[in-house]
């Protein structure tokens, strides 16, 4: 059974599915998330976001990271997938998000962050849990850490 984070779903509310990719971009002990401008103010999340209709997970993961935070990325391999009801405005209707969170090593930093909006920030590992908006992303930044650290280092260990 996939985890629902965020408010459950209203009834009688339709919501279209909308399927999403997210990275933990870990180097050393400190991540690389971006900061998205909101109407309540700026909030911290996991990049990433959804992926377009023809385009599989990791394109749209490695296209979402270069807009969100200026840097190219490499995805190592897939570690949680979650569920969340929202109402997207951007978009104009309810949607059900369909949250895949891949563990990744962040690249190079090409420029600023591509799209409006948005700009990188980095943080320790341990800050990063308290300031990740998403409940989602929380846990899966923290089921990450609280894997043993031998094994967590040696998927990050040689790679670029």
């Amino acid at each position: 059974m996939i985890p629902r984070y965020g408010n459950p779903p209203r009834r009688g509310t339709a919501y279209r599915a909308r399927p999403g990719a997210y990275a933990l971009l870990i180097r050393d002990d400190r991540i690389l998330l971006t900061v998205q401008e909101t109407s309540a103010g700026e909030e911290v999340q996991l990049p990433g976001g959804g992926i377009d209709p023809g385009e599989s997970a990791r394109p749209a993961l490695l296209r979402e990271i270069l807009e969100e935070t200026g840097h190219t990325a490499t995805i190592l391999r897939r570690l949680t997938v979650w569920r969340e009801f929202t109402w997207m405005p951007d978009y104009g209707r309810h949607t059900e998000k369909l949250c895949h969170v891949y563990l990744g090593r962040p690249g190079l930093r090409l420029g600023p962050a591509r799209e409006a909006g948005h700009r990188a920030l980095w943080l320790p590992l341990a800050a990063a849990r308290e300031r990740i908006a998403q409940e989602g992303g929380r846990r899966a930044l923290a089921r990450w850490l609280a894997r043993p650290r031998q094994a967590a280092a040696s998927t990050l260990v040689g790679r670029s």
